[in-house]
């Protein structure tokens, strides 16, 4: 009879290519997973109804996944560093694996689930799987970690690419008292999101779960993905991006999977504009992979500014005009429309981001880590790395080369939503204003009157230099 191997799943919530969970199964067919409900993450303030919705679905997805392999997914919920063993001990494994994680939480906790593991006599083993390259495989010459994009990725594309692990089949799943005896140690029925006391009623952008997310890498790769590089910065055009995120954040689908989708792409295509969108998107995968590492690289980077100017610099921090961000209403059509699709989907497209945090921080002067947790409370994609790469670059206080990058809603609207559609889209109320009004803004006050719009709640040009001057400030203190 086999041993018995738990394989914990956290960020990588399928069966096919999942390096830790195939490594497992080449070393005992008794294999049965685990998912730990983390108290400490559930009740956090920046969790996401639409994002705990989305991972309940890939979670049922899972569950129906291992019944095929002729296995089980248990679900737990506890404080893991108590939970696994407990389980792990009432079961008589031999051991508990799992793929790792690069987040500083993540990280703490995996230490204390060793050393509780350890003291319970269990063995451990762990990988890396959610990367294509673990964070100490792309270093400088110096040996170092980059801190810099470019020279990141010229040498992570240089390197050769895994190919997908093997899909997880044939197991041996627990026996009815071993199943007796994981309720007595933990074991629950998987939860609803609405149970755990989130609610998200409205529809989610991608169906969670691992077919679905196959089924959009295949439909991405075939058409868009060619007209990636001129489609990606218009967000009325939302198929013009993969729509991946989500299942890439909870790992519904594995990245060399991704990537051999991609190779595929681009050996069945002779147009150079289509290999160039090919490439365009991979630049966006190695983008995912840059903030992952540095993350692993740099903790603090969580909780704090990376570059000095912005340690202790002097935010506004307005409350009415945070509000009036929030809530869509900042008399920037651009904003404001990007701003309520974040509100009713729980996603934005990747171009208004970085316009509303811009906005954000280089117009109302207010701390970019407020409008990170926004984020984190609202996306269904939300994830650390990625959120806080990207607030960092928009805010200049991150790992950006150019420090004092300022969006121009006027001008961004105009260049990427000329007759805007997407603004009249999220703002139904300005439907009727002239299209060269509302990519400019200049609405006249008594047509916001007749619409209800608010008028602009600061100046772009006096706040622009405002914020200038503050920033020379700080670099001179």
């Amino acid at each position: 009879m086999s041993d018995l191997i738990l394989f914990w799943h956290r960020r990588d919530l399928r069966i096919s290519d999942n390096i830790g969970l195939a490594t497992a199964r080449d070393r005992s067919q008794k294999v049965v997973g685990v998912f730990c409900l983390d108290p400490a993450i559930l009740e956090r303030d920046d969790v996401a109804p639409a994002r705990v919705t989305y991972m309940i679905g890939c979670l049922q997805s899972l569950q129906k996944r291992y019944i095929e392999a002729s296995s089980q997914l248990l679900i737990v919920k506890a404080d893991p560093q108590k939970g696994l063993p407990a389980l792990a001990t009432a079961l008589n494994a031999s051991a508990v694996y799992w793929n790792l994680d690069v987040e500083p939480y993540a990280k703490a906790r995996d230490r204390a689930v060793q050393e509780a593991l350890q003291q319970a006599g269990i063995v451990f083993q762990n990988f890396w799987d959610q990367l294509l390259h673990a964070p100490d495989e792309i270093r400088t010459g110096a040996g170092e970690p980059y801190t810099v994009y470019t020279p990141f990725w010229r040498n992570w594309i240089s390197k050769p690419k895994a190919e997908p692990a093997t899909d997880f089949q044939n197991a041996i799943g627990l026996t009815e008292q071993e199943q007796k005896n994981a309720h007595k140690a933990g074991g629950i029925a998987l939860p609803t999101a609405k149970d755990l006391g989130f609610v998200w009623d409205n529809a989610l952008l991608l169906e969670p779960g691992e077919a679905a997310a196959h089924e959009r890498l295949e439909a991405f790769c075939d058409r868009a993905i060619a007209d990636y590089q001129e489609q990606r910065n218009f967000p009325f055009n939302a198929e013009g991006t993969s729509h991946l995120s989500a299942a890439l954040k909870f790992g519904a689908i594995g990245i060399r999977t991704v990537w051999a989708k991609t190779t595929e792409a681009m050996e069945q295509t002779r147009s150079d504009e289509a290999q160039d969108g090919i490439r365009v998107w991979r630049q966006e995968l190695a983008w995912r992979e840059f903030y992952q590492t540095v993350m692993y690289h740099f903790p603090a980077l969580a909780d704090g500014s990376y570059r000095k100017p912005f340690k202790d610099f002097p935010w506004d921090n307005n409350p009415e005009h945070f509000k009036a961000w929030c809530e869509g209403k900042t008399g920037y059509p651009i904003v404001d429309a990007a701003m309520r699709q974040l509100n009713e989907l729980g996603w934005m497209h990747n171009r208004c981001r970085m316009i509303v945090a811009s906005f954000l921080t280089k117009d109302l002067i207010i701390d970019w880590r407020w409008g990170e947790t926004y984020f984190m409370q609202k996306l269904f994609d939300g994830d650390l790395s990625a959120n806080n790469g990207g607030w960092q670059w928009s805010a200049s206080s991150g790992m950006d080369p150019k420090p004092l990058r300022i969006f121009n809603p006027a001008s961004q609207s105009q260049k990427f939503d000329a007759e805007a559609d997407y603004i009249r889209q999220w703002l139904p109320e300005l439907r009727s204003i002239e299209t060269e009004d509302l990519v400019t803004g200049k609405i006249l006050p008594l047509e916001r009157d007749r619409c209800g719009y608010p008028a602009p709640i600061v100046d772009h040009n006096q706040q622009q230099k405002r914020f200038k001057a503050i920033y020379q400030q700080q670099k001179e203190k």
